[in-house]
């Protein structure tokens, strides 16, 4: 019986007992957990959309704050054509991938990578700016954490990471909680809001009677400007709403129509939270100032601490007390828990271009809890690094968001248009369906040039370069992929070698040189040598005196001269000189691998031995075995962890001087 070693027993504790490919099936989600798994990053924007615009419109003073619910409305707007539109993305692909393969099918390669780098970019930033607005919303509750948002927010990231870790079914259920608790809490706030307004009260916020002194003079162009960026900052409120459409397969049969249903369920969720925090937030004159241009808000006491909109709101018709703290709590946990749409979404597109040769293979592949456990880790390090680099300021990472968003909704649309032509004029509904694509991929495309040009100084040139740069990394590694593809495809049947010879490198005389010679000898080679390199006089006499007593008289012993004491090159020119005599030939290099059992171990053996290893693979028509030799500590850790009787890596023989270098055994799979 396998005993699991002690990082084996505290990952299962952590993420669970691995699960059976054959249990998939049982992974699959119902509508009720598939709704907080793909959905709660929209749903829980509305928490900071409204904020947004407030935020953007203020820098021109009070004077803009009543188009406010003029641009809520157009956001509402695009939200019901992109929900509607990507309601028939689901079941045009019911095998998920969103905007990445339906560009790839109607649009082309190129059009499908710059959506994949853009939706990439997106997950990433989704993470870090859900993240860092559910810290904002801890901190507005308790200000004395602010100096700790960044490791604050590390630490959620990495809690975040360990339930994705445990599976898809599991996340769901942890994170539903969390979502129907603020959904329940906003609509109890309307409820409360709606008496007190019909009994006569009129909640305030906290910050309604300060001042706000212009940053700009709202006249001309200029409010023009302040009205469009408002319009931009707002259009927060249509993030995540792809993940469904590119997580179809997660869900349970029919997976078109229950994914479409539960699409539907989060439009009407967010339409009505973000339009009632909207109205809320202008009965109760909630003001807000842009952090990035502090010191505008008059009026307030001092040691004031700017709390979030939504948190102003409560704070107006709930008061200070239990539902106030429940309001925050949950706002707090959702906009956490919405970095989960990205956790679904990212390592399933990663996963669809692993496939398509366009990322590493390992993205491809499932870990035992049946989710793709390298995507999810990939994402999270690179959101961790973000909300370090930015110090989990949700005001500077918003800045570089929803550009990525809004890419990929327009080609999306622009696909999804084409689709429906080539599906044919006489097929029913068609031209309403290519009606509501091509209104969506107009919408978006207007959006994506205004938020490009509101956006593009306050930091979103960053995204500007990272797309780009994600799709030369993505086409480089097909080419990589394609280069071995070509090299590795047989263009004539095999021929067998003219002859095989062993080589045994014997450094000095002992039980792991004569265990490389002998199973050496098992394999049976046309002809078998040992090898020695004489850098040591002692060392070598002593092995000529001792190979006669213990090694197999039928293997000679080749002592090679090496003046200037190096090892390397010696052996490379012997086995060259030997390949070279005999063309047609192959060289098996037997070379002694010390399996150890503790950390420190390594660092004191087998160093020679990957020196050799790495050279010889560069030589063509040369093969390498690593023949391992337990010391006791390996020996000791085989028998709490029970290995296989030998560890080998044979690495393939290349035909021709110019081929490329060989690849090891380990990399079939990859290859």
């Amino acid at each position: 019986m396998t005993v699991p070693s002690p990082w084996e027993r505290a990952k299962r504790a952590v993420v669970g007992r691995p699960l059976r490919t054959k249990h998939l099936e049982r992974q699959l989600l119902p509508k009720r957990l598939a709704l907080p798994v793909f959905c709660s990053d929209p749903i829980s924007s509305v928490a900071y959309a409204t904020e947004q615009i407030i935020m953007a419109l203020t820098l021109g003073g009070l004077v803009l704050l009543h188009l406010t619910g003029w641009i809520a409305a157009a956001i509402v707007a695009m939200l019901v054509i992109i929900i509607v539109s990507y309601r028939q993305t689901c079941y045009a692909y019911p095998g998920g991938g969103g905007a990445y393969v339906v560009s790839r099918e109607n649009l082309g390669v190129n059009a499908s990578l710059v959506a994949a780098s853009a939706l990439l970019v997106d997950y990433v930033l989704t993470v870090a700016v859900s993240v860092a607005a559910g810290v904002d919303a801890i901190t507005s509750y308790a200000p004395g954490l602010n100096r700790w948002s960044a490791p604050l927010s590390v630490a959620c990231v990495a809690l975040l990471t360990l339930v994705n870790l445990r599976g898809t079914r599991e996340s769901g259920r942890g994170f539903a909680v969390p979502t129907y608790a603020f959904i329940a809490t906003v609509y109890l706030m309307f409820l409360v809001a709606a008496w007190r307004l019909l009994t006569g009260e009129h909640p305030r916020a906290v910050s309604a009677d300060f001042t706000i002194e212009p940053l700009y003079q709202p006249v001309g162009f200029v409010a023009v400007f302040l009205v469009l960026r408002a319009f931009a900052s707002g259009c927060t409120a249509l993030t995540g709403v792809e993940a469904v459409s590119n997580g179809v397969p997660a869900f349970r049969r029919p997976k078109s129509r229950n994914a479409a249903n539960t699409l539907a369920i989060m439009g009407v969720l967010s339409v009505t939270m973000f339009t009632g925090i909207t109205v809320l937030a202008l009965l109760t004159h909630v003001r807000m100032t842009d952090p990035d241009h502090p010191g505008r808000l008059a009026g307030m006491p001092a040691g004031y601490v700017e709390p979030t909109a939504l948190a102003q709101i409560g704070d107006a018709v709930l008061g200070r007390g239990v539902l106030y703290a429940l309001l925050q709590a949950s706002t707090a946990a959702i906009l956490i828990m919405a970095a989960n749409t990205a956790y679904n979404g990212f390592p399933m597109l990663a996963s669809i271009l692993s496939a398509d040769s366009y990322l590493s293979r390992q993205l491809h592949k499932r870990g035992d809890r049946l989710v793709f456990s390298n995507g999810i880790l990939l994402l999270a390090t690179a959101a961790a690094v973000l909300l370090v680099v930015f110090d989990a300021n949700s005001s500077r990472l918003i800045q570089l968001y929803i550009i990525g968003v809004f890419i990929s909704f327009t080609l999306s649309q622009a696909g999804m248009v084409r689709h429906w032509r080539r599906t044919g004029p006489g097929s029913p509904g068609v031209r309403r369906r290519q009606a509501v694509n091509a209104t969506g991929a107009t919408v978006t495309a207007a959006v994506l040039v205004i938020v490009l040009v509101t956006k593009f100084m306050n930091g979103a040139w960053l995204v500007c370069l990272a797309i780009p740069g994600l799709f030369a990394l993505m086409k480089g590694i097909r080419r990589h992929y394609d280069q071995v593809q070509a090299a590795t495809t047989p263009d004539t049947p095999v021929e067998l070698p003219a002859g095989a010879h062993a080589m045994v490198l014997v450094s000095r005389l002992g039980s792991p040189a004569l265990q490389a010679v002998a199973y050496a000898a098992a394999t049976r080679p046309a002809g078998l040598e040992a090898v020695h390199v004489c850098t040591d006089e002692e060392t070598t006499r002593e092995l000529r005196e001792g190979w006669e007593r213990y090694a197999p008289s039928s293997v000679p012993l080749t002592m090679i001269d090496a003046p200037y004491r190096t090892t390397v090159g010696p052996i490379l020119r012997h086995v060259r000189d030997r390949l070279a005599l005999h063309p047609g030939h192959i060289v098996t290099v037997y070379i002694v691998d010390y399996v150890t059992g503790h950390w420190w171990e390594p660092a004191l053996h087998n160093r020679l031995t990957a020196r050799l290893r790495d050279q010889l693979l560069l030589v063509p028509g040369v093969m390498v075995t690593l023949v391992p030799y337990r010391l006791a500590s390996g020996e000791r850790r085989a028998e709490r962890r029970p290995r296989l009787p030998t560890r080998l890596a044979v690495l393939a023989m290349q035909p021709t001087d110019d081929a490329p270098a060989p690849a090891s055994a380990s990399d079939a799979d990859d290859g």
